[in-house]
């Protein structure tokens, strides 16, 4: 089957890449709806986690953030072989375009040109009251970060429970110019980022790929069903040449 996925790759003009937490897993980050993540120790986090709350108790919900997410330990995180892989997909002729549900930032910081951030950013917070963006750096200088123009709370840039999803049509778009969608380390739990791959099942001519550890009820929309670890299967892979 790799032989056949990797053919497809390179005939590929346009490729658009979903990925889900088990991308980032290779490099440490925990996946918080996974049975060992983060999520199951307090199901409470996802209040905590919302914009209610944050708008309730903002002084709170920056404790609660910062312990829940590690912020602390975030510039430990580099990006792997995966993130390596997807962003040396990339060609001349080839133009690759990644929607992460992933917060973390490492598919930029492995130099992917393309990366629409579905689930937001935590590497950003902003004011909501002047529009004023602070980075991770200046947001963990203080222990709740407030805008030095306006004096307002910072809200963070990641998608809270009870966000409006905003980046869902442009990731439509892409799905909709690709001729091969590449879906990876996800379980396509999370709606209405799940419905995305319905897009390439529906159009003619679009190949579809999927490689997660572990099956999806989404996996009869694809081509290809890959059930291994992403490292392994990007070795697979690239040993033929991709």
């Amino acid at each position: 089957m790799y032989e056949t996925i990797t053919l497809n790759m390179k005939c590929a003009d346009n490729i658009a890449v979903l990925t889900g937490a088990g991308v980032s897993t290779a490099s440490g980050i925990p996946d918080f709806r996974s049975t060992e993540g983060l999520w199951t120790e307090d199901h409470a986090r996802e209040y905590y986690m919302s914009s209610d709350y944050f708008f309730h108790d903002p002084e709170d919900f920056w404790k609660k953030y910062k312990a829940i997410f590690r912020m602390k330990l975030l510039k430990d995180y580099q990006p792997n072989l995966v993130h390596q892989f997807i962003k040396d997909l990339e060609t001349d002729e080839r133009e690759v375009s990644v929607v992460t549900q992933n917060v973390d930032g490492l598919h930029s910081l492995a130099g992917s040109s393309r990366v629409l951030e579905y689930h937001g950013t935590l590497n950003k917070s902003s004011c909501l009251n002047c529009g004023r963006s602070y980075s991770l750096d200046e947001v963990m200088k203080v222990n709740v970060p407030e805008c030095d123009h306006c004096g307002e709370i910072l809200k963070p840039d990641v998608l809270l429970f009870g966000d409006l999803i905003t980046a869902h049509e442009e990731a439509e778009a892409i799905i909709e110019k690709a001729d091969l969608l590449l879906v990876m380390g996800t379980s396509l739990f999370v709606t209405p980022f799940n419905l995305l791959p319905y897009l390439a099942f529906e159009q003619n001519g679009t190949t579809s790929v999927i490689i997660n550890n572990e099956p999806t009820e989404k996996d009869h929309l694809f081509d290809y069903v890959v059930h291994e670890d992403l490292t392994i299967a990007v070795e697979q892979l690239k040993s033929r040449g991709l």
